[in-house]
């Protein structure tokens, strides 16, 4: 149960070895949380983190669970709401893959598929459920901006956020009036300091861009709606166009985020976008006409 102050006394994170999911336990550890629980593929690397928050005074376990395993899901998560409530679950679990490489190898935008959606509606349901079950709790989704709109350089990805975004927002509304509040976190890019294969939120490898080395074509536009729209469309794109979801002041970073995901749950949020400024840019972005968005810098 929270505190007298309204902070999470405990906190189960899947994807325990996430920067983003590690910066948020180190802020909630630092405002009173004191059980961490961290959930991962055994590895040096999720050993090393769950020592790093016990050095700032949690009680910190670590859980062995796999994404790509659901049907061993409601055991696992079960044994850890079994030990006590849980105020927080972080779902931080996730992969980038590879886009050139996924698109000839179909089976590996199949594992990017199952690790980010599959595995995490059956981690989300199971959490759901127990977290109604006790009466309370917050479960804080790690979305993704690339899943707002179809980009040529990571549609795979951005896919499986897409789906990820939509099932969290509908979760939130199921759960409306039991006492559980889900939180979407919607990230821009991220880019740690230093960065692993693993770190689902990192940079991605994209595919390289026919058109990019050489001019674009002019497009004859010959229907009159058309030609409107582009022309409604035209200043608002070039003023996107200069500052495009890479540019720095739309890039953000594990601590941003981490500091973002704390400030949401004190107010309860329902979405939560880092940097804020990208709640504007994809509103605008969701209507610009397609053969505009494609000659947009992204």
């Amino acid at each position: 149960m929270k505190d007298a102050f309204g902070a999470p006394q405990s906190l189960l994170v899947l994807g325990g070895t996430s920067r983003i999911a590690l910066a948020t336990a180190r802020r909630l550890v630092a405002a009173r949380t004191r059980t961490v629980r961290l959930a991962g593929r055994p590895s040096p690397a999720l050993e090393s983190a769950a020592e790093e928050l016990r050095a700032h005074g949690a009680d910190v376990g670590t859980v062995d669970f796999d994404a790509l395993a659901p049907e061993t899901h409601e055991t696992v998560l079960g044994k850890v709401f079994a030990e006590g409530d849980i105020d927080v679950v972080l779902l931080a679990f996730g992969i980038a893959g590879d886009q050139e490489r996924d698109e000839e190898e179909p089976l590996g935008a199949v594992r990017v598929a199952q690790t980010n959606y599959t595995g995490a509606v059956s981690a989300g349901l199971v959490c759901a459920g127990r977290l109604q079950a006790q009466g309370h709790g917050s479960l804080v989704v790690l979305s993704s901006v690339a899943g707002e709109r179809a980009r040529r350089a990571d549609f795979i990805y951005g896919s499986s956020k897409a789906g990820l975004d939509t099932f969290a927002q509908g979760l939130g509304e199921a759960l409306r009036g039991t006492g559980v509040h889900v939180m979407v976190v919607r990230p821009g890019v991220v880019r740690p300091k230093t960065a692993t294969p693993a770190e689902p939120a990192a940079p991605r490898p994209t595919a390289p861009r026919p058109t990019a080395s050489r001019p674009m074509p002019p497009r004859s536009v010959t229907s009159p709606i058309t030609a409107a729209r582009l022309a409604a469309y035209g200043d608002a794109a070039s003023r996107i166009a200069a500052a495009p979801l890479e540019a720095p002041p739309l890039v953000t970073t594990p601590d941003a985020v981490a500091t973002a995901i704390v400030t949401g749950l004190r107010r309860r949020s329902g979405t939560v976008w880092v940097p804020g400024a990208l709640r504007v840019v994809m509103s605008a972005l969701r209507h610009v006409p397609r053969p505009l968005f494609r000659r947009l810098p992204m």
